[in-house]
């Protein structure tokens, strides 16, 4: 994995959330989203001074947003935390990013993201995507200790707010509509199911990720949703396409992978990185393999040639999701036995 756009957009105070081509703009400063995957991340790669440098910007970050408030600030801009009021979704994020930060090569590491997730406590959510995020922050932690009292206390609270699928097969979805980081909902509850030993749900949580994946599959290649989202009765490519949701997809059919050795995931993670690569609705790539950029969408006629933190976190994510199940990485997700 490359990863020189992503030394490109941080600097010690995090990372810069968008960017004018690969220039990052500072003016839009940076979010706990991005520095909740940046950590997550980081954490997760060959350990490297390069990945040592990214892991302590976002970390420090975190750690500065959550200083000054009860909830985690949403951005700052220069030194200036912005009146952005808190984001669930950030918080969840930046709960996921910790919680992998604990499992980092690097003692310091572990030990501050250790630290910052003891000074949140509980926090659950009504909305699917943060309740996701919990869930699998809870599962990192009791991956490591069954009996973790924060990781237990999360998974009740993500568990709460996390939608199971619905009864109609033709569209089992638990939305009206998908989103973004549509596959998020499947990983989550297969992470709750197996960590609960609910062999039950584990079922209904691969079934409700082969039907997304069907879904968003068009021929030999991926058809993700566009921005404005898609219904049942939508149908045939739509633009802007989003780089997260290929990052979705690999991350969920990753874990499926891990958990079930079924080949099929395996190759569901390669062909979100073929999304990368241009077998895609437009076939133009949306990944830059020379500087590891991520574009910041897929256009009919092109990309977005912005290539920002969130775009860039899912293009090397993808990557290193690929390599994990061509046996080029080493799988951090246990494959047997639950952890509650």
């Amino acid at each position: 994995m490359i990863l020189d756009h992503l030394a490109r957009l941080t600097d010690a105070r995090g990372i810069v959330e968008h960017a004018d081509g690969a220039r990052p703009a500072l003016r839009s400063g940076s979010c706990t989203d991005d520095n909740g995957r940046l950590l997550g991340l980081a954490a997760a790669l060959p350990p490297n001074l390069a990945t040592r440098r990214l892991a302590l910007a976002a970390l420090g970050f975190l750690e500065q947003a959550r200083s000054e408030a009860e909830v985690f600030h949403l951005r700052r801009i220069g030194d200036t935390w912005t009146d952005d009021p808190p984001s669930d979704d950030a918080t969840g994020r930046a709960l996921q990013g910790l919680a992998g930060g604990t499992r980092a090569s690097w003692p310091d590491v572990r030990r501050r993201s250790r630290a910052l997730l003891e000074s949140v406590g509980s926090f659950s959510s009504p909305f699917a995507r943060s309740s996701a995020h919990v869930v699998l922050a809870a599962v990192t932690l009791l991956e490591n200790d069954p009996t973790d009292p924060i990781g237990r206390r999360l998974l009740d609270d993500g568990a709460s707010g996390l939608p199971d699928a619905g009864p109609d097969t033709r569209w089992p979805w638990p939305e009206p509509r998908l989103t973004y980081a549509n596959a998020l909902l499947p990983e989550a509850l297969l992470a709750l199911a197996h960590a609960r030993g609910d062999t039950g749900g584990v079922e209904r949580a691969l079934r409700l990720l082969a039907w997304l994946v069907a879904e968003e599959t068009r021929g030999d290649h991926f058809s993700f949703v566009p921005t404005a989202g898609r219904g049942p009765l939508e149908h045939g490519p739509a633009f802007d396409q989003q780089p997260i949701e290929a990052g979705a997809t690999a991350d969920a059919a990753t874990r499926a992978w891990f958990l079930t050795g079924d080949p099929h995931w395996a190759a569901t993670v390669r062909r979100a990185r073929a999304w990368f690569a241009g077998r895609n609705d437009a076939g133009i790539t949306v990944g830059d393999v020379v500087t590891g950029a991520g574009f910041d969408g897929l256009r009919r006629d092109g990309v977005n040639r912005n290539q920002g933190a969130e775009s860039t976190l899912a293009f090397v994510a993808t990557c290193w999701r690929d390599a994990q199940v061509s046996g080029r990485a080493e799988p951090r997700v246990p494959v047997e036995g639950g952890v509650a």
